[in-house]
């Protein structure tokens, strides 16, 4: 492994090579104390007509770089909050050189409120990369971290809990450039109890380069929650309330102290929100031949309530100007209680009833985790840096369910069940990163990875014989699992001209082993597995001249399959319906390309296709050995069926209509065919389109308004089910208020209440309509109030554990 590392970084190495680009030039931006401003905005424009070429944002060291730009004469706008706009700053290229330095001067020592008429834009597209920022859409507010993502350009949530990415499954979600480490219902319980107003931007990258693990088939999508960082006691609250069927709160705190060598910052949020889910499905059991044996009619309704504290705090020590030190901790505690009332109504061939069952039920989900990161940051030179960070995580999950079953009818049965669904995770991850640069043009990253992962997951099942409580052997498991991932990388990018290049390789090793404990009526079982692949990685990119870029992009990654869909236990959903793990599940690996053409910030368009081998699917299955004798109970599980082809294309478009009028909008077409093998081979393709749009409206000095929406057509994620359309509209008006310190922020969501989900799913020997809605008509009014001093901009660096996968199953 290190020989393979050294072997990496010295054919990398040689290939570098320094070169002067007279077409460029860079902009350092310092403060009037001549310390570097970070973040800060910079317009290029032509001089002669004003006419707008490109913006850069400055990083940590208040510097950004310009290339491809030709002779002339330009202006060059800045601005910063806080700091006094710079406007028409003449620069002459090349006469005045190949840098310049520009000074900006605090406005107050009082922290200015960021208006809403200069607000950023709702989406940013870069290269490899689309940014939403959170704040820029009014009707955000008061929502969760799932319903961002439920509205993002692009995404979609399934009724199971699974996230795909431009119409492809398979995606790495983290926050702040951390895995999440969750999948299915887990991580989609934290992200609906997470506030938005903890977010501050979501970055949705569908082809990641070789720094970032090689998991998510579809790419990554990074949540980066909000930070504050001037220098002495700054801060923001926010106070949100909302109301659909039932009343909703989502509330938190950010704060921080900068002074001399430290900065200490702590964020904190509450929210509070009772929900409902409405589900109907009708299941059809076919005989042999294709026609209907049997209905069964289930209609359910869950209500529950789900509360979340959460807590992140920290310290930086800057302990000179090229080194620091940090400690950050990260906890949170959610609770979510809930009941449900079912029916499940039997009809014979001719439709008339042949029995009917009431179902009530209850659960109780507790999430409890800690993370503990601690990092360093070294500027060796001026041309190196490294950085070392140190992950501990702990998830405490514990999963309660009980289910009662009555016969209608005269002298009928009750029956019940009781599980107890307990996991344990525990996680490290070291990580070391080295950045080289030679010149203005070339850097190189080199860096290397360990991750160990450990669960403990436990599921203990009760049944009710009639007079007695039975320990039910034949559902209960106890699952041990270990898994070691070692990583190494390296990646090389250029500028030269109007070129950009980058290239890059990574290398991961997988090794696990899982050990199932047995009990009276089972033997104790495990299974390992090892498998080691490279995955390069690159882009080639031509600004053919200051308005158009054009690119092209390839990669190839993995997904895993989730910790606990590795484990044969059984998950009961309701009477006739399970859910069980695969462990012959094995990982699936694709192939990714994408050409991009970008006309300034306004329009981008991209072209994408991929190829998915052991493409991931859920699996219907009937249960032969259900107690009945019959196959009345239907099975979810999830395996490897075969390959997937997907062809996108993509149009996404920045428009300023009018000085009032600003338009942000996105269409996706995708072209899906899925090949596979269930109980007999399987083909299927679908054409799915996506549209949506953020209008914003300015009335007068002091108002914006917006309306916004989205609408989904038929999609496909799996082999077996088809989902049918599905769109959203929403409204929302924001001013500031108190001297702009604060913004009041109205909206509604889910006008016409059309945000449901509805599909068709095929079994072996049966097929599933369903319809299901949530609490998603929600009128919302929310506060926001800042406090504190301006102003120093400093940068947190991403934490060692930045690139596992979320995966602990559901």
């Amino acid at each position: 492994m290190q020989r393979l590392f050294f072997l990496l970084l010295l054919l990398t190495a040689s290939s570098l090579f320094a070169q002067q680009d007279r077409d460029s030039f860079s902009v350092d931006v310092v403060n009037d104390k001549n310390q570097p401003v970070a973040g800060a905005s910079i317009a290029l424009m032509k001089a002669e007509d004003s006419s707008f070429l490109i913006t850069a944002i400055t990083d940590a060291k208040g510097h950004t770089y310009f290339s491809n730009i030709k002779q002339g004469s330009y202006l060059l706008q800045l601005t910063h909050t806080g700091y006094q706009p710079v406007q028409g700053n003449i620069f002459r290229h090349p006469e005045d050189g190949l840098s310049k330095k520009i000074i900006l001067k605090q406005v107050s020592k009082m922290l200015q409120a960021v208006t809403i008429t200069a607000g950023k834009p709702f989406i940013q597209q870069l290269q490899g990369k689309t940014i939403i920022h959170a704040d820029a859409a009014i009707t955000n507010a008061g929502t969760t971290a799932l319903e961002l993502l439920e509205k993002s350009p692009g995404v979609m949530v399934d009724k199971n809990g699974n996230i795909s990415l431009q119409a492809k499954a398979g995606v790495l979600v983290m926050i702040d450039d951390k895995p999440t480490y969750l999948s299915g219902t887990d991580l989609i319980n934290m992200l609906g109890s997470m506030s938005s107003s903890q977010v501050e931007l979501i970055e949705l990258i569908t082809n990641p380069s070789a720094r970032y693990d090689a998991a998510g088939n579809a790419g990554i999508i990074n949540i980066k929650t909000k930070k504050n960082k001037q220098e002495g006691f700054n801060g923001n609250g926010t106070l949100s309330a909302g109301h659909g069927r039932y009343y909703k709160n989502n509330n938190s705190l950010l704060m921080n102290y900068r002074n001399g060598k430290y900065n200490t910052f702590l964020t904190y949020s509450s929210n509070n929100n009772k929900q409902y889910t409405d589900i109907y499905a009708l299941r059809t059991y076919l005989k042999p031949d294709g026609s209907p044996m049997s209905t069964l009619d289930q209609p359910t309704y869950f209500k529950g309530m789900t509360g979340n504290n959460s807590l992140k705090t920290g310290v930086d020590y800057f302990l000179s100007d090229k080194t620091t030190l940090g400690i950050q901790l990260t906890g949170a505690i959610t609770h979510r209680r809930g009941s449900g009332n079912a029916s499940a109504t039997w009809l014979n061939a001719a439709g008339a009833v042949d029995s009917a069952i009431q179902t009530f039920s209850k659960s109780n989900y507790d999430l409890k985790n800690g993370a503990v990161n601690v990092y360093a940051k070294h500027s060796i030179s001026k041309q190196q840096d490294i950085s070392i960070n140190l992950d501990w995580l702990d998830y405490d999950i514990n999963n309660g369910q009980t289910f009662s079953n009555q016969l209608l009818a005269a002298g009928g049965y009750t029956d019940a069940s009781v599980g107890d669904v307990p996991a344990r995770i525990k996680i490290f991850s070291a990580k070391a990163d080295h950045v080289l640069r030679i010149g203005k043009e070339l850097q190189m990253e080199s860096g290397v990875k360990i991750a160990n992962t450990q669960t403990d997951n436990m599921a203990r099942y009760q049944y009710f014989d009639g007079s007695n409580w039975q320990e039910d052997l034949g559902k209960s498991n106890h699952f041990l699992y270990n898994e070691k991932i070692n990583a190494l990388y390296s990646s090389l990018q250029k500028k030269n001209n109007s070129w950009s290049y980058q290239a890059g390789l990574r290398y991961e090793n997988t090794r696990y082993t899982a050990n199932q404990l047995g009990n009276n009526t089972r033997k104790d079982s495990s299974f390992n597995r090892q498998y080691a692949a490279f995955f390069p990685s690159g882009f080639v990119s031509l600004a053919a001249d200051s308005n158009h870029t054009l690119s092209l992009t390839v990669s190839r990654r993995i997904d895993r399959p989730a910790f606990q869909k590795l484990n044969p236990f059984v998950f009961i959903i309701n009477k006739y319906t399970h859910q069980q793990g695969n462990p012959f599940f094995r990982p699936q690996f694709s192939w990714n390309i994408e050409a991009g053409h970008q006309y300034k910030q306004v329009l981008t368009t991209t072209l994408s296709y991929s190829i998915i081998k052991d493409y991931f699917s859920q699996l219907f299955l009937t249960d032969s050995s259900s107690l009945t004798g019959s196959n009345d109970i239907l099975i979810y599980a999830e395996g490897n069926v075969g390959r997937a082809y997907n062809l996108g294309l993509s149009m996404a478009a920045q428009l300023n209509l009018y000085k009032c009028w600003s338009l942000s909008a996105q269409g996706i077409f995708n072209y899906k065919k899925l090949n596979g093998y269930v109980w007999n081979n399987y083909n299927a393709d679908i054409r799915q389109f996506t549209i949506s749009m953020n209008n914003q409206f300015r009335i007068g000095k002091t108002y914006i308004a917006e309306l916004s929406g989205f609408y989904t057509g038929r999609a496909r994620n799996d082999l077996q089910e088809i989902l049918y359309p599905n769109s959203q509209v929403l409204i929302g008006l924001a001013r500031p208020v108190l001297k702009k310190k604060g913004t009041v922020k109205i909206s509604m969501r889910d006008i016409f209440y059309t945000l449901g989900m509805e599909g068709v799913t095929d079994f072996q020997s049966a097929s599933e309509y369903f319809i299901l809605r949530r609490d998603s008509r929600v009128f919302n009014l929310s506060f926001v109030y800042r406090f504190g001093k301006s102003i120093k901009t400093i940068k947190r660096n991403s934490g060692g554990a930045e690139d596992e996968i979320e995966r602990v199953g559901s």
